[in-house]
């Protein structure tokens, strides 16, 4: 006869494991985007809404705080929809060790200027991001299939011609 107890430890081993896998911290490569119709709506009108992961709060807090000169762009929003945003993004910011080695924010708060970035695309030549097709790399999803999903693999990379 199987004994009760140990029944109960493995349903509790296994609710534990299940737990974890659901809470566990997004990998630099599988950002999942987390879900707020606003940040959709407002962001992904001009660029990919780019996962909160990618940038430390610091630097969305400063990206958000100067929307009327969004890279070259006047991206300003209403007082409620900038709150919900700015708290959005300062909850889901990238606190995984890819961005949080990084000793200071990317340059001009740009994801593309991170260490990190940097390090990940270092093969990729000059050429290759002034293709028509890709245009800059700020332009994840010209070559990251899943990027609007938050997948950065290398399994779901297509480099266009």
């Amino acid at each position: 006869m199987t004994n009760p107890l140990t029944i109960h430890r493995g349903a509790l081993l296994l609710a534990l494991l299940t737990g974890a896998a659901l809470t566990a911290p997004a990998r630099a490569d599988n950002l999942a985007v987390p879900q707020l119709p606003a940040y959709q709506q407002e962001c992904a009108a001009c660029h990919l809404a780019y996962p909160p992961g990618l940038l430390p709060a610091a630097s969305w807090q400063r990206l958000m705080a100067n929307l009327p000169k969004h890279f070259g762009t006047d991206a300003s929003l209403d007082a409620p929809t900038l709150k919900t945003l700015s708290a959005f993004l300062a909850a889901n910011a990238g606190t995984y060790k890819k961005v949080a080695r990084d000793p200071s924010p990317p340059p001009d708060d740009r994801i593309s200027q991170s260490a990190w970035f940097v390090r990940e695309h270092r093969e990729i030549d000059r050429a290759t991001w002034q293709r028509k097709s890709i245009a800059s790399p700020a332009n994840c999803a010209a070559c990251h299939t899943g990027a609007a999903q938050g997948r950065f693999s290398e399994r779901d990379l297509r480099i266009p011609k």
